[in-house]
């Protein structure tokens, strides 16, 4: 478990293709301004990361809530609720329908607005003009993006990406900057303005969240910023994409 602020903390956990190539996952614990804590998104932990989880959250009764935001990440909810069970449990439309014996609460969290009920602890943004879940199950681009107001680290699966070697290469090895996920043209909601609204989406975050100084993505790594390098390194991203965005545009509008 890595503490990244005062208030913020990322675990990594393992999450195996076909059961034998370990691509990564994570969960992400923030402090509420109260003392609790609230758990985003949840992963199969290892017996270390568990007991450091457990140790943080008084073995568990300090978690207020536990909050997925990628529709498509499924596998580990059950573990996670098994863990916490007595936190409040929210999730998007489709955690709901892959898992509905479990006791969701609330709206999903693709719909929540700005007075959602993690408003005191966490700013949410959903991308606008791709499909939120695509019919190709393959295609993982959006989810919910979560910042924590105290010290500002963003959490985010897939939307965007961050390039990294695994294991103790990536000790070695650099990694990339942000980049979006390499499927968005498959994403792409197709209707005119859909490309518009993409760029649109990540000129403001980038703005919005100037001055985020880590990002915590799904899969592959934690990335510290330099002053001001969120911003940069998302519009940069929205430039490397261009042409996908332009080819879409040209074809519906």
């Amino acid at each position: 478990m890595q503490q990244l602020a005062d208030t913020f903390w990322n675990l990594r956990g393992v999450h195996r293709i076909a059961g034998l190539i370990d691509i990564g996952t994570h969960m992400s614990v923030a402090q509420r301004p109260g003392g609790g804590f609230i758990v985003i998104d949840g992963c199969t932990l290892e017996d270390e990361a568990r007991e450091a989880l457990m140790a943080l959250t008084g073995q568990g009764a300090r978690v207020e809530a536990v909050i997925h935001v990628h529709p498509f990440h499924t596998l580990h909810v059950e573990a996670t609720h098994a863990l916490l069970p007595r936190a409040v449990l929210y999730g998007t439309a489709r955690h709901r329908e892959r898992l509905p014996t479990l006791p969701w609460a609330g709206a999903p969290v693709e719909a929540w607005g700005a007075d959602h009920p993690l408003a005191d602890t966490l700013d949410l943004s959903v991308p606008a003009g791709v499909d939120f879940v695509c019919v190709d199950e393959s295609v993982h681009v959006a989810s919910v993006l979560v910042r924590h107001r105290a010290s500002g680290i963003v959490h985010v699966d897939d939307t965007l990406n961050v390039l990294a070697a695994p294991g103790s290469l990536g000790e070695l090895l650099p990694q990339s900057s942000l980049r979006m996920h390499p499927m968005l043209g498959k994403a792409l909601k197709t209707e005119p303005g859909a490309t518009d609204a993409y760029a649109g989406w990540a000129r403001d975050l980038a703005l919005r969240w100037a001055d985020t100084p880590i990002v915590c993505a799904a899969h592959s790594a934690v990335r510290t910023l330099a002053p001001g390098g969120f911003r940069e390194e998302v519009e940069a991203a929205l430039a490397k994409v261009s042409a996908t965005l332009e080819k879409h545009r040209k074809q519906y509008g």
